[in-house]
C-alpha cells in the first residue's frame, strides 16, 4: 500500500488541476462575472483579456498531466509549483483570509506536500547540483 501511495496522491493532484483548467481551457463553462469595484474584480481584469490566465490554465493542464504519470511526476510538480503559490498568495491577499480553509486548496496543498516529502532525495539532488 505504502509503495502506491504516491501514485494515488500524484493522480488526485493532476486530477485536481485538470478539473481546474479543462473546462475553462475549452470553454465548457461560462466565466462568472466578478463582483464590480472589488480586489477580485481588478485582478481578473488584468489577467483575463491578456491572455495570462489561458497561459497559467495550460502551465496547469500540462502539470496535472505530468504529474499524474510517475516518470514525469518531479518535472510535473515543478510546473505545478508556483501555480500552487500563486493560488494561495491570491486567496491570502486577494480574497479573505478565511478562503484558504478550503477543500479543494487543502487538498491540493497536501498532495503536493505529500509528493514534494516522498521525492526530496531527488529535489535535494537539484539544490545540491545548482550550488
Amino acid at each position: 500500500m505504502k509503495k502506491h501511495l504516491p501514485t494515488f496522491a500524484g493522480v488526485l493532484l493532476g486530477l485536481c488541476f485538470l478539473a481546474a483548467s479543462v473546462p475553462v481551457l475549452f470553454h465548457l463553462v461560462p466565466i462568472p462575472q466578478m463582483p464590480e469595484g472589488t480586489p477580485i474584480a481588478h485582478f481578473m481584469a488584468a489577467f483575463a483579456p491578456t491572455g495570462y490566465m489561458t497561459f497559467v490554465k495550460m502551465c496547469e493542464l500540462a502539470g496535472g498531466i505530468l504529474v499524474a504519470i510517475p516518470r514525469t511526476r518531479n518535472l510535473g510538480l515543478l510546473v505545478l509549483g508556483p501555480i500552487i503559490v500563486n493560488i494561495m498568495v491570491f486567496h491570502l491577499c486577494i480574497t479573505s483570509a478565511k478562503d484558504l480553509i478550503n477543500p479543494m486548496l487543502g487538498a491540493i496543498v497536501v498532495f503536493a506536500l505529500y509528493l514534494l516529502w516522498v521525492e526530496r532525495k531527488a529535489f535535494g539532488e537539484l539544490i545540491s547540483h545548482a550550488r
